[in-house]
């Protein structure tokens, strides 16, 4: 039904972002503590956002510790894929338990 599948995905969006705020670079406290998640109605049925809220000059910070940046002298941070790894099994439980709730 629509509400267990709604109920499966706050539980998911809460568990994602306690594992995104985890596994967020610990130099970058303000950004581990600046996920939240947003659960959409779409043409489809729904759609779960995890969002961050830091933002440096227009800049999310958890994209650029994701994927590397420039400095302003000319050189380069090297990007760590720590968002990938956190989600993946948020993404496994999230996939059996909105089977489960569809389904039963």
């Amino acid at each position: 039904s629509s509400s267990k599948l709604r109920s499966v995905l706050e539980e998911c969006g809460r568990e994602g972002v306690a594992a995104l705020s985890a596994a967020t670079p610990v130099e970058s406290s303000l950004t581990a503590s600046s996920w939240d998640y947003e659960i959409h109605s779409t043409a489809n049925g729904y759609q779960i956002d995890w969002i961050n809220t830091n933002l440096h000059e227009g800049v999310p910070i958890a994209v650029i510790l994701q994927y590397g940046h420039g400095t302003g002298t000319g050189g380069y941070v090297e990007g760590r894929d720590y968002i990938n790894p956190a989600m993946r099994p948020i993404f496994d439980k999230l996939a059996d338990k909105a089977w489960k709730a569809v389904n039963s």
